[in-house]
């Protein structure tokens, strides 16, 4: 019996216990402040109404169908997380109504808030995980008992588009019809007050044309690229017209994708063509604001611009978000009624699939910054000794920064 472990073990035993015992003793060691009155958990939840507004209506026509309560149940879900974006989207947009941008330090609570929401998207594009483990027949079971509810009429998903800047010209006609007509009442006046309300789109545009160092008369980051990309395109050519080991196929290759890279930087810097996409909705943002832009993009690594930077990509995120969100849907949808009619009346998966493109992002424009990318030896260059506000350390030891003397507008970034 000596060779068991267990024996062998025998005197460690009773340390363990008065261990155990102890650490038994200090989880134990709080006060139950709930039974001197107050407010409890369930109250401050309402849980008597949360958990309680799971009415089945295939109950209600005596025949129950267990999976509608999931159907439900993920739906609400859906819903109360709108009700969070929109409370953070509002929070955000009355920052920039109210001006507040224009100090920087507002700019980190309206980057932390934007992050929060693309969590949330985050969240709800997994979700459909979730409702998936209900099979086609199982939502068969139930469907008929929906009619004419449908998903389009979702509210909050409404006012939310609206208040990101959904542009009503990009919408596609729901049984071409006004989107707006499938609501009524307080439901419509709701919809159509955040249709005459300032987007996030047009406050976002506003606070990147006042990006410092658009002025032509400071800095002239405008002026200055447009030079440089001019002159790297010029010395790009003649390079390639020195290759003169190349075969005649390859450097005409070459040639025609420097040709197609002016093209590009010749419409960036072609106001008036800016001004004609703009009217077709191809772009969404401002003249200016397109610069602002991709200052910020270019100078991202500086200090004054990283939080600027991280709240350009949050917008891209959520616009790339909402997509995948559109798409989980439109696939479900595919999977649960194949080509039928959806139970609003609408064309079903064909017109869901019809959603799924840029006409509804909101920020395409900062998708399309990665086109107008250059070397970073032909970024205008910063000066150390003037642009003091960009950097933090004593030496400068950034690649857009140059000893060059320039002038700067050093107005705040909002």
């Amino acid at each position: 019996m000596s060779g068991c472990p267990y024996f062998g073990k025998k005197h460690q035993l009773l340390p363990n216990k008065l261990q155990s015992q102890e650490e038994e003793d200090n989880s134990q060691a709080g006060i139950n402040k709930a039974s001197k009155g107050g407010i409890i958990y369930g109250d401050y939840l309402q849980l008597d109404k949360v958990v309680t507004a799971q009415v089945l209506q295939s109950e209600l026509a005596g025949n129950k169908i267990h999976d509608e309560h999931l159907f439900i149940v993920t739906h609400q879900a859906y819903e109360l997380w709108f009700k969070q974006i929109l409370w953070e989207l509002d929070s955000i947009r009355d920052i920039f109504i109210g001006g507040h941008v224009r100090d920087e330090r507002n700019m980190l609570k309206v980057a932390t808030r934007m992050h929060r929401i693309t969590m949330i998207f985050r969240l709800l594009v997994n979700q459909f995980s979730v409702l998936e483990t209900m099979t086609a027949l199982d939502f068969f079971d139930f469907r008929d008992y929906l009619s004419p509810a449908s998903g389009f009429q979702s509210l909050q998903f409404r006012l939310l588009e609206n208040k990101i800047g959904v542009a009503d010209s990009q919408r596609v006609p729901y049984n071409r019809r006004h989107y707006r007509d499938n609501f009524r009442g307080e439901d419509s006046e709701l919809l159509l007050k955040s249709e005459q309300e300032p987007t996030l789109l047009l406050l976002v545009d506003q606070w990147l044309e006042r990006t410092p160092g658009l002025e032509e008369e400071g800095f002239n980051f405008w002026g200055k690229l447009q030079a440089n990309i001019k002159e790297w395109l010029r010395l790009e050519k003649e390079q390639i017209e020195k290759m003169t080991e190349l075969e005649s196929e390859t450097k005409e290759e070459m040639m025609a994708d420097l040709s197609k890279q002016k093209e590009n930087f010749t419409a960036l810097f072609d106001e008036k063509r800016h001004g004609h996409l703009l009217s077709k909705g191809e772009r969404r943002l401002s003249y200016k604001a397109l610069q602002g832009a991709l200052m910020i993009y270019f100078y991202r690594e500086e200090p004054r611009f990283q939080v600027p930077f991280q709240l350009l990509t949050f917008l891209m995120d959520i616009d790339g978000l909402m997509t995948k969100w559109r798409y989980n849907h439109v696939c479900m949808v595919h999977r649960m009624i194949g080509s039928k009619a959806g139970t609003g009346g609408s064309s079903g998966y064909h017109y869901l699939r019809s959603t799924v493109s840029d006409r509804y992002k909101v920020f395409v424009d900062l998708f399309n910054l990665a086109t107008f990318l250059v070397p970073r030896k032909w970024v205008p260059k910063l000066n150390p000794n003037v642009h003091t506000f960009l950097y933090t350390a004593e030496l400068c030891d950034s690649s857009y920064c140059s000893s060059e003397d320039s002038d700067y507008n050093e107005d705040a970034t909002g």
